[in-house]
């Protein structure tokens, strides 16, 4: 997809959201997912990693989830 694409649909995004919509966005690119987002859920293996609200929401805080690791150490999380 080309950056104007992209853009359009960024923009489409945030009016939808602005207007009382919910809207499920998929994406494999972080800063996509941190720019977008009002609150994250990340999946591992099928299940739910953790929960992050938009204050919380960070590369580091997405990473560790997505690695199996508590949000906030280095430990893995419960039922990783």
């Amino acid at each position: 997809m080309d950056v104007g694409a992209k853009a359009e649909i960024h923009g489409l995004v945030d009016a939808l959201a602005a207007d009382g919509n919910a809207v499920l966005l998929i994406s494999s690119e972080l800063p996509e997912v941190i720019r977008l987002s009002t609150r994250v859920l990340v999946l591992r293996e099928g299940r739910l990693a953790g929960e992050l609200a938009r204050a919380e929401v960070t590369q580091e805080a997405l990473l560790r989830l997505m690695a199996g690791l508590d949000k906030n150490d280095s430990r893995p999380a419960a039922g990783a």
